[in-house]
């Protein structure tokens, strides 16, 4: 997340500041606020996640975005069978093609 820096001031329990200065002292990060921005930016990530699969699970059930689905994948029909037959190995698992997995 590269934006602009700014100091928030929030509070912790005490077990969590001590756990993470442990952290800081065992090297395994390089200070107390590192570690909370880390653990923030891979919470908003998260987040992030959930938000968009419950987007997908909504307009899974919205007719007019499946019928929009269903025409873009016969619009790309031809030009997917062409690139199936002449992509050997890619996208393959066992010989068989599976196409683009996108992980959530």
């Amino acid at each position: 997340m590269g934006s602009k820096q700014k100091n928030v001031t929030f509070s912790l329990s005490e077990d969590v500041v001590e756990k993470i200065r442990g952290y800081v002292e065992e090297h395994y990060i390089p200070s107390l606020n590192a570690g909370v921005k880390e653990a923030l930016e891979e919470y908003i990530v998260k987040v992030d996640r959930l938000k968009f699969r419950k987007a997908m699970e909504q307009a899974s059930k919205d007719p007019l975005f499946i019928k929009d689905i269903e025409n873009t994948m016969a619009a790309f029909e031809k030009t997917d069978n062409e690139t199936a037959g002449g992509s050997e190995g890619w996208l393959t698992f066992n010989g068989v093609y599976t196409g683009l997995i996108l992980i959530l």
